[in-house]
């Protein structure tokens, strides 16, 4: 299955324009014709069946002819908040293979050792979406704006909450020992530099489980992406 991404479209929706990279992408690269059928997800639980009407390779136009709710079949929700990695290829990589595996939310965190301040989320958005589309999945994982970890740790936290650190003066306890199945998950992975002192106690205080990730010290995106695989073969 080829499956497109369009955000705008709803349970009412009855006809849907392409744009004109998509369009090409249809017509030209894919060879559709009238009367074919393109499979099209909104990102919200949805897979819309469109028949091609006008195959224009600058505008194709396609009828919704079906439509399918289609049920998350994940019983958690896992959030992994991440501090963008220096170097952005690796950040890009951790949210493709996340988003495969499945993850519900992604905020990235500038931490008191982030070396990259910066992070433009347009780029990450696309990443996410074709990630999306390729594992034949229909949520779009969400993506938050970056915000600064002293902000972050504001929120209300009311679901299981874990801290991923390498300080050694500090008990740290295996997701598989202390994960309660069927639930909601907030998961804190710090920068190549680690969270700091400060970051870690402010952790504490808010009763978020230090956890273990192995003996071995991991680079901060193969850190996310082992807390997204343990949480997976935790529900399997």
């Amino acid at each position: 299955m080829q499956l497109f991404f369009n955000p705008n479209i709803t349970p009412e929706t009855k006809e849907i324009t392409f744009e004109k990279e998509e369009s090409r992408h249809i017509v030209r690269v894919l060879r559709k014709k009238e009367g074919d059928i393109l499979h099209i997800t909104n990102g919200n639980g949805y897979l819309f069946f469109a028949e091609i009407v006008i195959p224009n390779d600058k505008k194709c136009l396609a009828t919704i002819v079906k439509k399918e709710e289609k049920i998350n079949h994940r019983n958690y929700y896992l959030h992994v908040a991440i501090a963008p990695t220096k170097n952005n290829d690796r950040l890009e990589w951790f949210l493709e293979k996340a988003t495969e595996i499945g993850i519900d939310e992604i905020t990235p965190i500038i931490c008191d050792n982030s070396e990259r301040k910066i992070v433009k989320t347009e780029r990450l958005s696309k990443i996410i979406q074709s990630a999306m589309k390729q594992s034949l999945q229909f949520t779009l994982p969400k993506l938050n704006l970056p915000v600064k970890f002293s902000e972050f740790m504001k929120n209300d936290f009311s679901e299981q909450t874990f801290i991923a650190h390498c300080e050694e003066n500090t008990e740290k306890l295996f997701l598989k020992n202390i994960v309660k199945p069927n639930s909601k998950y907030t998961i804190l992975i710090g920068p190549e530099g680690d969270f700091s002192t400060k970051e870690i106690d402010s952790c504490l205080n808010k009763n978020f489980t230090p956890i273990s990730l192995g003996e071995n010290r991991l680079r901060t995106e193969t850190a996310g992406l082992s807390v997204v695989q343990n949480i997976a073969f935790i529900h399997q």
